[in-house]
């Protein structure tokens, strides 16, 4: 295969480096392809990200910017036969490539959804509710947040070279920062590939990626309070950024992914030959050798109840037997290789620290040769700690590789305490099917683990396993695994923004966020608003519907109807001598009911159905003899896809003294 030409990609141009260096494959050491950036100007890339790419999405609204990300994900589906291909050189087998090239896709996707369900048409996120602080109500106070005005510098590992680079890319562009993406250079081959498919989509506004396929040279001493630094790798490279004397002085703010000793545990409930048991054996083997265990969060520490370890090891041994290695261009190969030569020695002598603290070998030679010549395969090893506690290795080296310890626990809260030895992980899976088991187990460990899977034969054919990352959950950890999350949905889009708090009226506040806030205005419509489609209604737009007057028949009559005939309806005595009411009152359901038929447009139209309510209050009591009416304000839209959308409408109901009698928000699914 012809040597691959990496080019950097900077301030709109593709570039060629200096100090060029030839990368190997990991299949059998052949050059795959060269990459340098020495000679870029890594200051004019931060300036040129600050001042086009910036500004260029700041100007887009969070579902433009989500529609994007549609675009981009769609993109690299479209030509991910051209990702396979480069693949394998990878270490990585087919199926190791559809977590990295198909999931990175996906994660684009699933933030595209995410951009449009859950954020507004605006420019601007609130942050929790309205703050009252004045009596008279003139005077309010709002968090907003709002994009960082700087460069968000993705730092990836060479694991995951499409989705790590799409899993950080996603939210920090549904957010509206621009990036600058270096990948490791082991496997920058196929990021660059992927981010080439990228800008070919010309979707992309000028400056809103970037791309450095080599060092960073002194990119970070023009680092500002602006930017934000989000790395995935080891926890040594991560401690000497973090430490970066601009980084310190300017407050950078910095989001870490790194090393994590991550642990499985097998119930107490679980013996030989229940489901639980089979599962756990299933689930720590794939995680093993998926990636040829180069994964944040693959298993490295195996916990068992000290009954069942022989009957553990067994079975991992067994299974691990089975695994065909090698050359991950072969349909039967199971188990890929690791990156490069150099990672497979560094394996090798992590095995041998873990034996020196105190775990042996029970399955698999970590020396043998597997594999093409020249190549970086290597066997998967399987340890063993009798005593976990004597045995600190294991809690404290992680060999990035096909390996892993099983180790015994006398009871819950041993396995407790050895768990959360590892001081810090990714992901932490529990097999068992026994509720208070779970429920012991979670509430003594959760605090060291920033993921837990509780999984059982009820919810296994559709869990996504162990060491899965979900968009829409949170990637990250405490402690030893970086003390930072990435993803987890709009979750993930905070990092790149900026909370401020806002004190103003009302009104300005209902303008500076682009959304209708209680108090801000309101516009009269002359058309029920349930005749117009999402495109035709504007924030703040209200229907002012007229006034029922609600009598006791009607509060009788829905008691007997629906069958609540709580005293406060029904008994007038009783009710008066509750503190709270003057006399009997209408069902608070019943309010809403009649509030739906004064508002609700009845024929066909561009509102498909009412899909739930948020934020239900009822705020004064309605008696025997008092009207109500309604104010419907369209709070803001959100678009779900080509065909529907969902807007939320406030509805405030007043009585006939103009006191609020209750709020809440609805949702109505809508034609675009």
């Amino acid at each position: 295969m012809k040597t691959i030409e990496l080019l950097n990609y900077a301030r709109d141009a593709w570039t060629r480096g200096e100090g060029v260096r030839e990368i190997p494959s990991a299949i059998d050491g052949s050059t795959i392809a060269s990459t340098g950036s020495d000679g870029l100007d890594f200051k004019a890339m931060l300036d040129h990200a600050r001042n086009v790419g910036g500004p260029a999405l700041r100007k887009m609204t969070f579902h433009e910017r989500a529609w994007m990300l549609k675009d981009l994900g769609l993109a690299i589906m479209e030509r991910k036969d051209e990702l396979y291909a480069l693949n394998p050189h990878t270490g990585a087998t087919k199926g190791d490539g559809w977590i990295d090239i198909d999931g990175g896709a996906l994660t684009l996707l699933s933030y595209s959804s995410t951009g449009r369900k859950k954020l507004p048409n605006a420019h601007v996120l609130l942050d929790g509710e309205l703050e009252p602080l004045s009596k008279g109500g003139t005077f309010v106070g709002q968090h907003i947040l709002t994009p960082h005005q700087g460069a968000a510098v993705h730092i990836n590992a060479y694991n995951f070279p499409v989705w790590g680079m799409l899993e950080k890319m996603a939210p920090t562009l549904l957010a509206g920062m621009p990036c600058i993406v270096k990948p490791a250079t082991a496997t920058a081959y196929l990021c660059e590939a992927a981010f080439r498919i990228l800008i070919e989509t010309g979707k992309l506004p000028e400056g809103a990626v970037q791309l450095i396929v080599g060092g960073v040279g002194d990119l970070f001493d023009h680092l500002t309070g602006q930017d934000v630094v989000s790395f995935t790798g080891s926890a040594a490279t991560a401690g000497k950024l973090k430490n970066h004397p601009t980084v310190l002085r300017e407050s950078v703010q910095f989001v870490a992914e790194q090393d994590s000793l991550n642990a499985s545990m097998l119930g107490t409930d679980a013996a030989p030959g229940s489901p639980e048991f089979d599962l756990f054996i299933a689930e720590v083997v794939r995680e093993m050798t998926t990636k040829a265990g180069q994964k944040c969060t693959a298993i490295r520490r195996i916990l068992a109840p000290a009954q069942h370890l022989d009957a553990v090891q067994g079975a991992i041994a067994g299974k691990l037997a089975d695994i065909a290695a090698g050359d991950p261009r072969e349909k039967e190969t199971q188990l890929g290789c690791l990156v490069s030569t150099s990672q497979r020695d560094d394996v090798r002598a992590k095995i041998a620290e873990l034996v020196e603290g105190g775990a042996r070998i029970v399955h698999g030679d970590p020396d043998a040769a597997v594999g093409p010549e020249g190549g970086a395969a290597i066997s998967p090893t399987l340890l063993r700690a009798d005593d976990p506690w004597a045995a600190d290795a294991v809690h404290e080296v992680e060999a990035f590789g096909p390996v892993a310890t099983v180790m015994p626990y006398k009871d819950i809260d041993d396995a407790i305490a050895l768990a959360n030895r590892g001081m810090g992980s990714l992901a932490l899976s529990l097999f068992t099917y026994d509720e208070q088991i779970a429920g012991e187990f979670i509430r003594g460990a959760a605090a060291f683990h920033g993921r837990m899977l509780v999984i059982n034969r009820d919810n296994a054919k559709e869990s996504t396993g162990h060491g899965s990352p979900l968009p829409v959950l949170v990637h990250g950890g405490p402690g030893r695994a970086g003390g930072s999350e990435e993803m987890g949905g709009v979750r993930g889009v905070h990092h790149y923004m900026q909370r401020t708090a806002i004190q103003s009226t009302p009104s300005m506040i209902a303008a500076i966020a682009q959304q209708y806030i209680p108090g801000g205005p309101k516009r009269k419509l002359d058309t029920h608003p349930f005749k117009l489609t999402m495109s035709e209604l504007e924030i703040g737009d209200t229907l002012y519907t007229d006034a029922r007057t609600v009598t006791v028949e009607d509060i009788e009559h829905f008691a007997e109807f629906t069958g609540d005939k709580f005293y406060a309806h029904m008994d007038e005595e009783a009710a008066k001598a509750s503190p709270i009411f003057e006399g009997r009152v209408a069902h608070g359901y019943l309010i809403l009911s009649f509030a739906a038929g004064l508002f609700v447009y009845a024929p066909p139209g561009p509102v498909l159905a009412n899909t739930g309510l948020e934020n239900l209050r009822f705020l004064t009591p309605l008696y025997p003899g008092d009207s109500m009416r309604v104010e419907l304000t369209v709070r803001s839209k959100s678009i779900k896809s080509d065909e529907t959308g969902v807007v939320k409408w406030a509805v405030e109901i007043f009585n006939q003294d103009d006191e609020l009698v209750a709020t809440y928000d609805l949702l109505t699914e809508n034609t675009p």
